[in-house]
């Protein structure tokens, strides 16, 4: 796990040594075991090393032994021990036991080939003199996150957003990139607030010369679904991908543990953890001193059924003192107020370990969020009425609340731009898939990217501490994607084969107990202990002064929550988080000005 930065100039241009090592200095906390840069012929590969594997031979960039091959890497390949031994014996033989040497070998072996043999979380950069090229590649669904920028002089990437700014690049937002947050409470991929800085998509490789860039897409979820494989068989295909996924991310050379919740995915991985170890594994939660949204008695209970060593923190009201620091690390708002108590538990694991697993992906590959039920509660609906249903049960403010939201000049200016097609595009891509799967791919394909894999990958980074999330080992998602959705959400259940599969291993109590999200009270705090917040973030004159939004409107949202004739909560939070990011990153902006 690290942080990668660098650059490609198309005409020569360089950036200052200084620079980079800037890029890397400024996501430090991805990696402050050590920074390696190789500079020269207008370009730039750089790497903030937090070491996990091989401690002692691992630091990057790795080169070919000829020089002519430079590699640097974000994240793991959890199967490299079965790639070295196959390259044992030959001229590719690995020298040391890491993994990106491991992918430095693979590349000069297969070539472009190299990364359908990974398995594993990662942004890859690699430079290739002879060919004069450097390469990007993104994991399969985003578990890593790559970012560029692209201008007529060069590209310049980095794993955070901060990175590519700190190389000089100008701050400009990106008003389509807005529209995308409000509606659906995060920047939707590949769009970010900045204008002009994307992110390399998920399961696609960039490949960078001097006559510009070409965008490769080297994985994508088939939609061979298979609908004659029995309940029981089902349930052993997935126990059995499942335990193996879990297996091989257990492979570090430092102290590891486990997020715990105490809710069905969670006790899932510790559970099979458990199996895998020799020693109790170390499990970290925090709770609430309000009961509606604490969580820690199940995550006691999962401790106990499997022995571990359980760490758990009471959190106050004041873990919105953390606000600031999760937009900071995220570069982006997110509505998405979980965010802060997956930083805090992150605080307590760093104390103990340097590496965790995470229950993350399952509900968005098994069916696990309440609004599947509700879309299915519609059926039978034609695919015009699906599709309206699906995207209303995903949106923030829909485009008739936008319409009093937005200034008219920011109307203008979005009248021929619709977020929701990026949606509807992607429901429709698999034809092959029923209604369950295709919102289930929709999901994976951007919720994960956009939203509930940014938070464990920056949460964990802030505090220099690795996550990793067995169900989306690439063989666990090409099972879900096989499974017909009937089986996924099945006489009212969420998960319905996962939770029949893991019943055995943590109870039936814990399989079956009521979803409760990993959140916070934040709408009645706003309403009192956070009252003086909202009014400095949006009832003030900077706020006003951005120009974007009719101020009046936003006054009358606050006052009727405040009054109880409505929740606005998610999107009095929405708000919130994109003042604190202006604040931070564009303190200064007033559109049109």
């Amino acid at each position: 796990m690290c942080g990668i930065f660098g650059y490609y100039s198309f005409l020569g241009t360089e950036i200052s040594k200084t620079q980079v090592q800037d890029m890397g200095n400024i996501i430090s906390y991805r990696g402050p075991d050590g920074q390696g840069i190789y500079f020269g012929d207008g370009v730039a590969l750089g790497n903030q090393r937090l070491a996990i594997i091989d401690i002692a031979s691992g630091n990057q960039p790795f080169y070919s032994d000829d020089q002519s091959v430079v590699v640097v890497q974000n994240g793991e390949i959890f199967n490299h021990i079965e790639l070295a031994k196959d390259l044992e014996g030959t001229e590719f033989e690995c020298k040391t036991h890491s993994d990106t040497e491991v992918i430095l070998r693979l590349y000069l072996k297969y070539g472009q080939d190299f990364i359908y043999m990974l398995n594993g979380m990662f942004a890859i950069s690699i430079f290739d003199k002879n060919l004069g090229k450097v390469f990007l590649y993104r994991d399969r669904v985003g578990e890593k996150p790559l970012y560029f920028f692209q201008s007529n002089e060069m590209l310049i990437f980095g794993s955070e957003i901060k990175s590519i700014l700190a190389a000089g690049v100008p701050r400009k937002l990106d008003l389509k990139a807005l529209d995308t947050y409000l509606s659906y409470n995060y920047v939707v991929p590949p769009f970010t607030l900045f204008q002009d800085i994307k992110h390399v998509m998920p399961g696609t490789y960039l490949e960078i010369d001097k006559s510009g860039i070409v965008t490769h897409d080297w994985w994508q979820i088939s939609d061979n679904v298979d609908k004659n494989v029995s309940e029981s068989d089902w349930v052993e295909k997935f126990n059995t991908t499942l335990d193996d996924a879990v297996r091989i991310r257990l492979r570090a050379d430092v102290p590891f543990g486990a997020f715990l919740s105490g809710g069905v995915d969670s006790s899932t991985v510790v559970g099979l953890m458990s199996k895998h170890v020799k020693t109790p594994v170390q499990t970290f939660s925090i709770g609430f001193d309000d009961p509606k949204y604490d969580e820690s008695p199940y995550a006691a209970q999962a401790a106990s059924r499997f022995s571990t060593d359980h760490y758990c923190e009471i959190v106050k009201p004041n873990l919105l003192s953390l606000w600031d620091q999760a937009v900071y690390h995220c570069d982006q708002p997110h509505g998405d107020v979980s965010f802060m108590p997956t930083l805090k538990v992150a605080q307590l694991a760093s104390k103990h370990v340097k590496m965790v697993l995470t229950g993350d992906g399952a509900d968005e590959l098994f069916g696990g969020y309440d609004k599947y039920k509700t879309l299915l509660s519609y059926e039978p609906m034609s695919d015009e009425e699906f599709e309206k249903r699906y995207i209303e049960s995903v949106t923030l403010f829909n485009k008739s609340t936008k319409d009093y939201l937005y200034k008219d000049t920011i109307k203008e200016e979005l009248k021929n731009f619709s977020s929701s097609e990026i949606f509807i595009n992607l429901l429709n891509k698999h034809e092959g898939f029923d209604r369950i799967n295709k919102v289930l791919f929709v999901d994976t394909s951007l919720l994960l990217s956009g939203n509930n894999l940014v938070k464990p990958d920056r949460m964990g980074m802030a505090v220099s501490i690795e996550n990793r999330a067995p169900f989306l080992d690439f063989r666990v998602i090409e099972l879900a994607f096989s499974m017909p959705g009937d089986i996924k959400i099945k006489e009212n259940e969420t998960k319905y084969i996962y939770k029949k599969a893991v019943e055995g291993l943590i109870g039936t109590e814990l399989a079956y107990r009521k979803k409760q999200m990993f959140t916070v009270p934040i709408g009645e705090w706003l309403k009192t202990d956070l009252k003086n917040m909202v009014c400095e973030l949006l009832l003030s004159e900077t706020f006003k002064n951005r120009n974007l939004f009719d101020s009046q409107f936003v006054s009358k949202m606050y006052a009727e929550h405040c009054a109880g004739s409505a929740n606005y909560t998610r999107e009095i939070r929405a708000l919130m988080s994109l003042e604190i990011w202006f604040r931070q990153f564009m303190p200064d902006y007033r559109y049109g000005f």
